[in-house]
Order: C-alpha cells, then sequence, then structure tokens
C-alpha cells in the first residue's frame, strides 16, 4: 500500500485534471491494489457474516472523482480510497464494513451511516425495545478497544415519538450507528492492517447483527 498512499498524498497537492491524466496509469494501478485487498476482504467477511455474498470488489469501491456540481470546493477528486462491503455493495443503504485508505487518515469502521429516516426509525424501534442488547456490545471492552470511535451525530433532544426519560434516550439519540478505529500508515505499508481489519470486523458483525435484526421487522 505504500504506493497508494504516495499516490494520494500526491494527488492532495496536485488535485487537477491535467496532473491526474499525466498519472492515469499510477492510479489505475493503485486502483487495481485497492481492488485487491477488497476483494480479499469480502472473501473473509463472507466466512463469518453470511449475508455479505461473494461479489465483485468493483460493487464495493467508491469512485474517485468528486461531485462538483453543487459544492463551493471544485477540486474533482478525492483523496482517499474508499470501499463498502455490505450485500448490494456500495450502494447498499444498510448496515456494512466499510474501509477508509488516506495518507494519516485511513480508519476501518462499519455499522450504518446515516440511514434514511424510515431505516432510522425502525432501528429506533427496535433499540427502543432491545437497548440492553446494544449496550451490551457497545460497552464491552474488547469491543471498546477494537473500535474506539462512534460517530458522535445526534439528536440534542428526544426524537419525536420518545421521552426524555427513556431509559436508552441516549441511544435513540443518534442519527447513525457507526463505529470505526485508526488504521496507521505503517500498518498499511507492511501489510500487517488486513488481519487486524478482519479481528475489527468480526466485532462489527456483532452490532450489524442486531441492525439486520432491527431492518428485517
Amino acid at each position: 500500500m505504500e504506493k497508494v498512499l504516495q499516490f494520494l498524498s500526491e494527488l492532495a497537492v496536485n488535485n487537477n485534471r491535467v496532473w491526474f491524466d499525466m498519472n492515469k496509469q499510477w492510479y489505475l494501478e493503485c486502483r487495481e491494489k485497492v481492488l485487491f485487498t477488497t476483494d480479499v476482504l469480502v472473501n473473509e467477511i463472507s466466512k463469518f457474516d453470511r449475508t455479505i455474498p461473494v461479489m465483485d470488489a468493483k460493487d464495493c469501491l467508491f469512485r474517485i472523482y468528486r461531485d462538483v456540481r453543487f459544492s463551493e470546493d471544485k477540486r474533482p477528486y478525492k483523496t482517499h480510497f474508499g470501499s463498502f462491503i455490505s450485500n448490494g455493495g456500495r450502494k447498499s443503504e444498510g448496515p456494512g464494513y466499510y474501509i477508509h485508505i488516506e495518507p494519516n487518515g485511513s480508519f476501518v469502521g462499519g455499522g450504518i451511516y446515516r440511514p434514511s429516516a424510515p431505516l432510522l426509525k425502525a432501528i429506533r424501534e427496535y433499540v427502543s425495545v432491545n437497548g440492553h442488547e446494544f449496550e451490551e456490545i457497545i460497552k464491552d471492552k474488547s469491543f471498546n478497544s477494537a473500535l474506539p470511535e462512534i460517530f458522535d451525530d445526534r439528536l440534542k433532544t428526544a426524537p419525536k415519538g420518545y421521552s426524555v426519560d427513556h431509559p436508552y434516550i441516549h441511544l435513540l439519540r443518534y442519527k447513525s450507528f457507526a463505529f470505526s478505529a485508526h488504521i496507521p500508515d505503517a500498518s498499511l505499508k507492511d501489510g500487517t492492517f488486513i488481519n487486524d481489519t478482519l479481528e475489527k470486523y468480526k466485532y462489527l458483525h456483532k452490532i450489524n447483527l442486531l441492525l439486520y435484526d432491527a431492518l428485517a421487522t
């Protein structure tokens, strides 16, 4: 992954079409490396999460091209690679497993990030009754060690239909149920991040199982 990080570092400094076109082959080589990594992760995840089918890694990898139509930031390219592994790939609205590769900003994560209103409603209904199951997982020391960061985007008050005195109000306020952990550049360069990432995904699977149940009801 060292060449991938080098490419992304150079792209961050030269985020324009002229430079990108001149280095298109470098980009394609890096993309293939990320696709290979994604393919390995897909196959390994499918061994412990039966909802994840064996799929083409290209269905999981996000495009590097930015949509600048409605943005003040007109830089044409993202300065990271990202893959979302879920039943349905990157376009899935359901729970899954994410890997983000960026110099000094790589991380592994998963769960469900900013679900649509109907999905969030279903999750909250499930949590309102089964919040103890979520708490048992996220309060576990091993889980916190593996995935110390939770996407902390939540309401300041109770969501509609719930009392501020609800026993799981601290969970019901969340707009996402997503967890992550930083990946050091050194781990990417020496390849040790693969096994570490899979171990973290196994912890994420515990959360995703609850999310699957929530969305199935």
